[in-house]
């Protein structure tokens, strides 16, 4: 059974234990001298267990006399580091995934059947998104880990400048109410809506048209359209797909709807129905060989007929949309500024 000068060996050895061999000799005798202190001459085991149960669990103790943290980010750089990664790896996910969308319809040669091809493109997706969210998370986590050892790990913790907090930091703090927020999944889905249609578009002839089973399975026999009128309108295409990408990267940093993010969201959508309007307004949109498809399918009634109605039919739909979009934002953008 243990007595009282037992009770305080053990204490001592349960701290040093947990310490650098170098530095448990001078850290034993300096916890012993603290702990005779706290006591009389002659302590009794509850004084003992008392005196102990002051200086705390020895492994928070042992913590407190390590040069080095005992966590890898520790409160003084957490905040920063969760900051951190919520703004580095959403933006190297969606980077990497518009990559692969990309890279995926601009080399597709029209082989497969597109609904295998996006199945593919989905498993591919997949295990490339979490390889470079996890090698992102890692190297962001390394860094902090280097600043927390190589720091001094005993200042209070730091804001988004690296600073110590200070009540000058609640000027910098921006209330949005949740109804003018800008979603980050918002702007990842525009970012990604832009990659797919503008893939899709300068490469139309291998991805749109009509599929007949063939000697290979599924194969696109025709094109719906003449991709050289389609490419005719290319800096006109590219000038668009700038702009959806600027304007969603621009609504990132804000994060919030105001009256200038609402105008420049009509404008686009504006110069957008003007250019398609004025695509689709060309009369050798469509493909002869699809033409030529329609009439051996309803015959010579077909003829004369201008197809082209179904994509101004979906022109107004994107119309309709565009004016309910335009609508909501400026909704959002004058919302008031203060919490009810």
């Amino acid at each position: 059974m243990m007595n009282a000068s037992d009770l305080i060996e053990v204490y001592v050895y349960e701290v040093t234990r947990r310490l650098p061999d170098k530095t448990r000799e001078d850290i034993a005798l300096e916890l012993r001298s603290t702990i005779e202190d706290m006591l009389p001459e002659e302590p009794s085991e509850a004084e003992v267990k008392e005196a102990l149960t002051q200086l705390g669990d020895p492994a928070v103790l042992a913590a407190q006399y390590r040069d080095q943290p005992a966590f890898l980010i520790g409160p003084r750089f957490y905040e920063t580091y969760v900051q951190v990664l919520k703004m580095i790896v959403p933006i190297v996910v969606v980077i990497t995934l518009l990559s692969l969308i990309a890279n995926q319809i601009i080399t597709y040669s029209g082989d497969v059947v597109p609904a295998e091809a996006a199945a593919v493109l989905l498993s591919k997706a997949i295990g490339t998104v979490f390889s470079a969210g996890v090698q992102t998370v890692f190297w962001i986590t390394l860094a902090f880990v280097i600043l927390e050892r190589t720091g001094t790990g005993n200042e209070l913790p730091l804001n988004s400048k690296f600073k110590a907090w200070t009540p000058d930091d609640l000027k910098d703090t921006r209330y949005i109410p949740v109804q003018k927020v800008i979603k980050k999944s918002e702007v990842f889905a525009s970012l990604m809506w832009t990659a797919i249609w503008g893939s899709v578009y300068f490469n139309a002839d291998r991805l749109i048209g009509v599929y007949e089973k063939g000697r290979n399975g599924i194969e696109m026999t025709t094109p719906i359209f003449n991709q050289d009128v389609l490419l005719s309108y290319w800096p006109f295409i590219a000038v668009i797909l700038a702009l959806d990408a600027a304007l969603a990267i621009y609504k990132w940093i804000v994060a919030q709807w105001n009256v200038k993010i609402a105008f420049l969201n009509v404008a686009n959508h504006v110069l957008s129905l003007v250019v398609f309007g004025t695509v689709i307004s060309k009369g050798e949109l469509l493909s002869p060989g699809f033409i030529a498809k329609l009439e051996d399918i309803f015959g010579s009634s077909v003829s004369g007929f201008n197809s082209g109605w179904i994509m101004w039919l979906l022109l107004f739909i994107y119309m309709l949309f565009a004016a309910l979009d335009s609508y909501l934002g400026f909704r959002k953008a004058n919302l008031p500024h203060t919490a009810k």
